[in-house]
């Protein structure tokens, strides 16, 4: 439930980045109506005192050590849906923002956007609003007005959850053993998830996919258009995303 307009707006942070949250914290010390009300580094410390808590509203990066941001963000609502969540990311909004919205958040804003906007965001959703960028809100208008029949402009928009959530873990650096264990998914499942997005990119080998995972979670913005797959073997250009 939205607070009230003369009462703080109590938020609790989610993130495992120390200068992220500390930039954080630095602006909201200057509003008159946001309190941070607890600071979380992993997602069961999040689950575990956002529940003891009950902020109004949580901002919760997808990234996290233990568990993938999306995960935590459906766990949360399923749990306590009266608070409204901003996902706050480094990972491009194109390809991120619509699957928060779907996953429970109310808000995505990228962090390359300056922090005085997380605080627009925070206030968007305690009011009950969705907060999304203008360049966002349009993008997801135009899906609709052309209808869900319609074709993903990027393969990788064609990804389900669990596939992107692999697809970028990969990118990181992480081990098919972190990414089962920071999932809670079976070797199996994660070796056929990381099937199905290399299938879905058109790369012949594992490694190749790898390569590209690696390139897609690295550039500015990851998942932007300006990220290209590697060329292939035989010479053509594999599929972009």
């Amino acid at each position: 439930m939205a607070s009230s307009s003369t009462s703080h707006i109590r938020t609790f942070l989610v993130d495992d980045h120390p200068a992220i949250l500390e930039a954080i914290r630095t602006r909201i010390d200057d509003t008159l109506d946001i309190d941070i009300v607890g600071v979380a580094t992993s997602s069961a410390q999040a689950f575990r005192e956002i529940e003891e808590r009950s902020p109004d509203t949580a901002v919760v990066d997808i990234s996290l050590d233990d568990a993938h941001g999306l995960d935590l963000v459906q766990n949360l609502q399923s749990q306590c849906p009266e608070i409204q969540i901003v996902v706050y990311s480094m990972y491009d909004e194109m390809v991120y923002a619509e699957r928060s919205i779907q996953a429970g958040a109310s808000g995505y804003l990228m962090k390359d956007q300056p922090t005085d906007h997380l605080v627009d965001a925070i206030r968007t959703v305690d009011e009950g609003e969705v907060y999304l960028s203008q360049r966002m809100a349009s993008q997801i208008l135009k899906k609709v007005a052309r209808g869900e029949s319609a074709e993903p402009k990027f393969p990788i928009e064609d990804f389900t959850d669990r596939e992107l959530a692999v697809f970028q873990m990969l990118g990181e650096g992480c081990s098919i053993e972190e990414i089962q264990d920071r999932l809670n998914l079976a070797r199996k499942t994660v070796e056929t998830y990381r099937r199905r997005a290399k299938e879905k990119l058109g790369f012949e080998s594992v490694s190749k996919l790898l390569q590209f995972a690696v390139q897609w979670a690295s550039a500015p913005g990851s998942g932007q258009q300006g990220v290209h797959a590697p060329v292939a073997s035989d010479g053509e250009a594999t599929p972009q995303a």
